[in-house]
């Protein structure tokens, strides 16, 4: 998968279409992503000593990569990238720019 924790990515389809956001995590199953402000769905919670008020708590959900693309802060908007380097120092490259994503 191209996309990592911590980059800066760019909604391609669904609700949140257009949307930058930061990658927070990669989901537990392994294929899919959390991003910062995006998806998000309803959790019901149960009254417990960490959560006094119970009720609904709204958390993002995982999303498919095949909805995100990376940002170039060059082109400023979502790109494909290729991969250039040697194998220790494999830097990830803008297709359109040549700038380092």
């Amino acid at each position: 998968m191209k996309i990592r924790k911590n980059d800066t990515v760019v909604v391609i389809s669904g609700d949140d279409k257009g949307k930058k956001a930061r990658v927070l995590a990669l989901a537990p199953d392994g294929r899919r992503l959390i991003v910062e402000g995006v998806n998000y769905i309803w959790k019901h919670v149960r009254r417990t000593q960490k959560t006094p008020a119970g009720g609904r708590v709204q958390k993002e959900a995982p999303i498919e990569p095949s909805k995100l693309m990376l940002f170039c802060p060059t082109c400023n908007k979502g790109v494909k990238v290729r991969r250039t380097g040697e194998a220790p120092s494999k830097t990830r490259v803008c297709r359109k720019c040549g700038g380092q994503v």
